[in-house]
Order: structure tokens, then C-alpha cells, then sequence
């Protein structure tokens, strides 16, 4: 079931290594335009992807503007604290199940697009994303692999006041804001890879280096984290999951982003994001640096401290 599904400025498009082919093209019309339909028929998408030395490509990657691989999900799950050098270094307990939390839709974006930020404590979390391609309810851990329709890369953006204000804090309304959810640069089936399981992540930030790990080192892995919603929620085809960061963001050291600095998020196999970071605006309470904040930064800090 091998092939690279992309967004080629809104239409649907498989890759091959610096090349993109048109799906609608390609299938004689079979496929349609839109990415999300594409998910729906995984045999034929993959059969498509083993034909593609037949065909023409229909343009250069270097060429083009690549949107989010799934442009429109019904749904955008995340789970926090999925790594446990995360979760120490925030001062906080491992989860004994994950805390998944919702991101909008609406924050979803592409992997070159830029990052609109409404605060001076605009925070990077770089993720691996899994996507659902079979729809289900009640899935198996031994099956869910099964349900993955593939991976990509993601940023989980986090506005530090709005995810505090509240008490206790509350994520989804400071990780979606628009442009809050890059993803990209492709979508990249399993058998595709060598080994999806263990694959290295990192982030910099304008050449800066600030998060590196392995995807291994999750708590929670992609199939218990399906066993796990689906237990609660029909996941359907599209549904995105951002799976959890590593340590190394930016609110421990104080290090958030800044206009005109450029996020590089990668993971081997799956590609890269570059996306510069834009100072658009101030929201209502951007000025403001809420008490449960202060308190977790200060607590970070002299653990941090502590362990030196």
C-alpha cells in the first residue's frame, strides 16, 4: 500500500522523489481533485503509486506551493505529555492513560505556511501525525495498525497564555489558532518506510536546534492511542492524531518564537516543515502571563536547576 499523497495548491497528487502527478489526471479522471476523497480508496490510490513510471509527472515539488496533505478532518486529536523526558521536564506526573485533548480543524495548515502568532509566548511542539484511513469504533491494539491510513509531520503551535487563562488551564483554544496546526510535507504510507516505529524527530528553530528524540521513546504508541479513542469515538477516514512532543519547548528555558524566525520540524522518512513564524496581532490576553503559568515555568525551572 505504498505511495506519498500531497496537496498540491488544493489538489490531490502522489510523489515520487522531486516529482508530483496529478491524481485526477493520472487515474483518467477515476480520482477527483480533493485530497480528503483520496483516503477513501487506499487500494487503488496504492495501485496508482506502483504505476507511476508510466506515467508523465505533472510538475516539479520545487515548483509549486504543498497545502496540508488532509486540508479538511472531521476531527484533530492530540495527546499531551506522550513523552516521558516531556513530562519530567515540565514538572508533571507520566499520565497512567493518554490526555488527549482537540485541536480544531480550523488550525490545520500547510507545511511552508506560515505561523501567525497573536502573543509573545508563542510555543513549537514537533509531533508525529497519524491519520485514519479504515473508520472504526472499539479497535483492537493488535489491529490498528490497520486503521492508519499513514504519517506525516506535524507542529502542535501553543499560545502559553490562552492555554492558561483558564483554571484549571484548558488546551484547545490556545493550541487553535489559525495556522496553529502544520502538517505535511506529504502523506506517507507505512510500507513506505523501513521502519515506522523508529524513526528520529527534531526541531530547530532558525538553525538552533531544540528538540530531538525518537518516536520510539512515545508512552502511549499510535496503536494504543487508537485502541484508546475509539474506545470513546468512532474514529473516521481523515481523522488526524498528533501523537505527542519531546522534550525541549520552549517555555522551560523561555525560548519562544519570534517574528521572522524560521520552524524546521523533521522526521526521518516523512520530510520536513518550514515554516516562518509571522507577529500578526495581539489577542485579549496577550499581555497577561497567568498565575498556573508562571507557576509551571517556575517549577520547571528550579527542577531544571536541581538536576544540574
Amino acid at each position: 500500500m505504498a505511495f506519498r499523497l500531497a496537496n498540491i495548491e488544493g489538489r490531490a497528487a502522489l510523489v515520487s522523489g522531486d516529482a508530483y502527478y496529478d491524481l485526477e489526471d493520472i487515474s483518467n479522471g477515476n480520482f477527483s481533485g480533493d485530497p480528503m476523497q483520496a483516503l477513501e480508496r487506499l487500494s487503488e490510490l496504492s495501485a496508482l503509486g506502483a504505476q507511476l513510471d508510466n506515467f508523465e509527472p505533472s510538475g516539479q515539488l520545487a515548483d509549486v506551493e504543498l497545502g496540508p496533505p488532509i486540508p479538511n478532518p472531521k476531527n484533530c486529536y492530540a495527546v499531551g505529555l506522550n513523552y516521558r523526558n516531556h513530562a519530567e521536564e515540565s514538572n508533571m506526573d507520566i499520565p497512567p492513560v493518554p490526555m488527549v485533548f482537540t485541536k480544531h480543524t480550523s488550525c490545520i495548515s500547510g507545511p511552508t505556511a506560515n505561523i501567525e502568532m497573536r502573543s509573545d509566548y508563542v510555543d513549537y511542539e514537533a509531533e508525529l501525525v497519524a491519520v485514519i484511513g479504515k473508520p472504526g469504533k472499539d479497535i483492537a491494539r493488535d489491529d490498528a495498525w490497520q486503521h492508519v491510513a499513514g504519517l506525516c509531520v506535524g507542529q502542535d503551535i501553543s499560545d502559553r497564555p490562552m492555554q492558561f487563562s483558564a483554571a484549571p488551564p484548558q488546551f484547545n483554544l490556545g493550541k487553535s489558532f489559525d495556522t496553529f496546526g502544520p502538517i505535511g510535507p506529504v502523506l506517507t504510507s507505512l510500507d513506505s518506510l523501513d521502519d515506522y516505529r523508529s524513526m528520529e524527530i527534531q526541531c530547530d528553530v532558525s538553525g538552533e536546534l531544540r528538540q530531538k528524540d525518537n518516536v520510539d521513546d512515545l508512552i502511549f504508541d499510535i496503536p494504543f492511542i487508537i485502541s484508546y479513542l475509539s474506545e470513546i469515538v468512532t474514529l473516521n477516514t481523515g481523522d488526524v492524531i498528533f501523537t505527542g512532543t519531546p522534550a525541549g519547548v520552549g517555555v522551560i528555558d523561555g525560548k519562544y518564537l519570534r517574528d521572522g524566525e524560521i520552524l524546521t520540524t523533521s522526521i526521518a522518512g516523512l520530510g520536513t516543515l518550514r515554516n516562518r513564524c509571522v507577529r500578526v496581532a495581539d489577542h485579549s490576553r496577550a499581555a497577561i502571563v497567568p498565575d498556573a503559568f508562571s507557576k509551571l515555568l517556575a517549577a520547571a525551572r528550579e527542577k531544571a536547576g536541581a538536576q544540574k
